[in-house]
């Protein structure tokens, strides 16, 4: 089986995966060395801010840091040779490298008729429903996961009406307490759904 050595630029961790503003680029890579692993694929990763030592005992990464300085890290060797440098590759570049098959995608047709399907709902769109519901069944998907999705789908449409009556209900509920003890309540915005240039004293909403 191939082993991966990974060069990192400076990183605060072994992944880079920490703090408050993270790396997308660093999660996906993080995700994808994970995934080779679980393939059985041996994976060394190195860190210049932490083992820079590593950095020195190897002649191809010495000598890019050198021509190069940093702009080339990450570096990725692959039994031996140079695969890429400055850029973490995808993960079908690494399964490529280690003679994997690259990891089949979950978006099958299927999937995607479930999602339209998903979608219809969300959207009220009968012809939609219709015609994506014969699709669906036309490639084999169950009316039990037709109803998971509509299920799903219905739960996300119907959440912003039921936070916005979990608002009115606490608007409601305070006012009475405010009145009970003769405090009056807070005021009214004064504009809804209004262009940012609109005429500040609009009361109307929609």
């Amino acid at each position: 089986m191939s082993t991966i050595q990974v060069f990192d630029p400076a990183l605060c961790c072994s992944s880079g995966v920490c703090g408050v503003d993270i790396d997308q680029a660093l999660v996906t890579f993080a995700a994808d060395i994970d995934w080779l692993k679980s393939q059985g694929v041996k994976v060394e990763r190195a860190n210049l801010a932490q083992q820079p030592q590593a950095f020195a005992d190897h002649a191809q990464v010495r000598q890019l840091l050198q021509s190069q300085g940093d702009k080339a890290l990450p570096t990725i060797i692959v039994d031996g040779q140079l695969k890429s440098s400055g850029r973490y590759p995808s993960r079908d570049e690494l399964a490529r490298w280690a003679n994997l098959a690259p990891a089949s995608s979950l978006f099958t047709d299927q999937v995607a008729e479930l999602v339209a399907i998903g979608a219809a709902i969300a959207s009220n769109c009968e012809p939609c429903f219709k015609f994506h519901y014969d699709k669906a069944r036309k490639l084999g998907v169950a009316d039990a996961d037709v109803r998971r999705a509509v299920d799903l789908a219905q739960q996300v449409k119907e959440a912003p009406a039921r936070a916005v009556l979990n608002l009115a209900n606490r608007y409601l509920k305070n006012g009475d307490a405010l009145s009970a003890i003769g405090v009056a309540a807070a005021p009214a915005a004064s504009a809804c759904c209004t262009p940012a240039s609109a005429d500040a004293t609009a009361t109307k909403c929609c």
